[in-house]
């Protein structure tokens, strides 16, 4: 019966007299064993208990049971061709002989991982808000004490440990508001539109998700650039809502046009109901930077057409190009008048994770909504109060990036430094980058203009086409798949993020430290050669 002294009511009498049986003898009582299934004992040692492994139940959760949004989701960036390069290091470890000595993954902007140093004065801040008895040291500047100690008194107990407000604390979204005006020349900042997140990506998210509504023909459209970042058709893929596409013009430094926008709005209404448009600037993976004349024209399409726009600005440290500048899609609409201005639905987004900071592992960043409906801010907030709050060392990262040393203070002269240092390099290895594809022959590269990343164009012969159709790669997936496996480079393809038909490309991290990165281009330019030839 399995449930000792009290488990045997009734029953049969021969049952009861093995229990009794069993009993006396100091084992537990068994009942009528049944094909195929095995009862439970709080009495029964661990090393007793056995399986029968043919008669285990099916998985409640399969791929087949599974939410199919979910499985629909696919993050390029993160995807076969990483997995793949992790078991190469493995087998790297285990000293299995390989052509090449590491794996140098250049697939993500991770920029510490690549060797990029920290900003001092940012991770004394941190530091002295983790461990508030350092505030004592003589080793901290003081410029750093009086922020922490600010950070510190918007926390509950004055603790980094604590919860915060679900939008996040209220002096640092103080900080993020001044910060903007500053950047924008005097345009206001109001910091209740300032919601504090766990990076750009959370926050991209939550607006998607409130934004996404209605079946049918009636589905909300999303409208992407493509090439994009993955996390557009991913959360897109997710939330079930419906991926309008809109290209970028390759031939023409990959600008954006509104010609195609209205293309791609159009044939998506026979389908879906476009109602959010989505800009990253500068672009990723593709590195250009919009003018003040693109972004006015898209402010202006938005307007016209009722979209919600979505403006991704995390680089907006990272212009390189002489001639090109950063302009913030809130400048500009404010700047076109209060017929825009007081209208057009916006969310800008940026990050601890870019610029110049490259702090992506604290999960840092803020996202500015203006023009929503007072009952939808309510909605947001109540939507953001779900997962609590963004991480707290994050929040206090993310200050730093807004209210950094300001000449005067005794850290400025560092702080400075170690900034213009940081993106003068990243300037260097984006002409580098551009320079040495474009002599590869069958590679073309367009101007690095901003961002971390080139996407090459590379011309595939039809013979590896047909021999990726056979392995049921895409074209490029097989091209980065042979690279990653001969040379030990780890590169995304293009596919990943989307391309015109018959076109291949691949994005790759301008991060390595400059010799590394010649080292890596040197690679690169060998590998394309022979694949020429091979399949020639």
């Amino acid at each position: 019966c399995g449930r000792g002294p009290g488990g045997c009511r009734g029953g049969r009498t021969d049952m009861a007299l093995r229990c009794a049986v069993s009993l006396a003898a100091g084992r537990q009582p068994r009942g009528p064993r049944r094909e195929g299934t095995m009862r439970w004992s709080s009495a029964a040692k661990p090393s007793a208990v056995k399986i029968n492994e043919k008669a285990s139940r099916e998985k409640i959760l399969t791929l087949e049971s599974m939410n199919p949004q979910v499985k629909a989701v696919e993050y390029a960036v993160r995807g076969p061709i990483v997995l793949k390069a992790g078991e190469i290091e493995k087998e790297l470890r285990k000293g299995i002989k390989k052509p090449f000595t590491e794996v140098i993954k250049a697939n993500i902007g991770d920029a510490h991982a690549m060797g990029q140093r920290p900003i001092t004065f940012l991770r004394q801040v941190v530091a002295l808000c983790t461990y508030p008895n350092l505030l004592d040291s003589p080793s901290f500047p003081e410029d750093a004490k009086k922020r922490a100690r600010r950070i510190l008194q918007g926390c509950g107990g004055n603790s980094l440990g604590s919860y915060t407000a679900s939008q996040g604390i209220n002096c640092i979204r103080e900080d993020v508001a001044s910060y903007i005006e500053r950047r924008d020349g005097g345009v206001p900042a109001d910091p209740d539109n300032i919601y504090l997140t766990t990076g750009a990506s959370d926050g991209i998210s939550a607006i998607l998700k409130i934004l996404i509504s209605g079946g049918g023909k009636s589905r909300t459209g999303v409208m992407i650039p493509i090439p994009q970042y993955p996390l557009y058709s991913a959360a897109i893929s997710e939330l079930d809502a419906i991926q309008v596409n809109y290209y970028l013009d390759e031939e023409n430094c990959w600008a954006l046009n509104v010609n195609e926008l209205r293309r791609a709005l159009n044939e998506a209404k026979a389908y879906c109901n476009p109602k959010v448009l989505c800009i990253i600037n500068p672009g990723n993976p593709t590195g250009q930077v919009q003018n003040r004349k693109c972004i006015e024209d898209v402010i202006h399409f938005a307007w016209e057409e009722k979209l919600f726009l979505l403006a991704d600005e995390v680089y907006q440290d990272n212009v390189y190009s002489e001639g090109c500048q950063f302009h913030s899609f809130k400048k500009i609409l404010y700047e076109m008048g209060p017929e825009y201005y007081n209208n057009v639905e916006l969310a800008s987004f940026h990050s601890t994770s870019k610029g110049y900071m490259g702090e992506c592992g604290y999960r840092g960043g803020y996202m500015e909504v203006i023009n929503l409906h007072p009952e939808i801010k309510g909605q947001l907030v109540k939507l953001l109060s779900v997962r609590l709050c963004p991480p707290v060392s994050g929040q206090a990262a993310m200050d730093i990036v807004v209210n950094p040393p300001v000449p005067g203070e005794e850290s400025y002269a560092q702080f400075i430094k170690e900034k213009e240092s940081v993106l003068n390099n990243l300037a260097k290895k984006a002409k580098l980058t551009e320079d040495m594809f474009n002599k590869i022959p069958g590679v073309h590269c367009n101007p690095l203009q901003g961002a971390m990343y080139a996407f090459p164009r590379i011309f595939i012969p039809s013979k590896a086409i047909e021999e990726a159709k056979a392995h049921k790669m895409a074209p490029d997936m097989f091209y980065c798949m042979k690279l990653l496996e001969e040379t030990g480079i780890c590169v995304v393809p293009g596919s990943g993020f989307g391309q015109r038909e018959g076109t291949y490309h691949f994005r790759m991290t301008i991060l390595p430290p400059v010799e590394k990165l010649k080292i890596l281009l040197e690679k690169v330019k060998d590998f394309h050669i022979k694949f020429l030839e091979k399949y020639a």
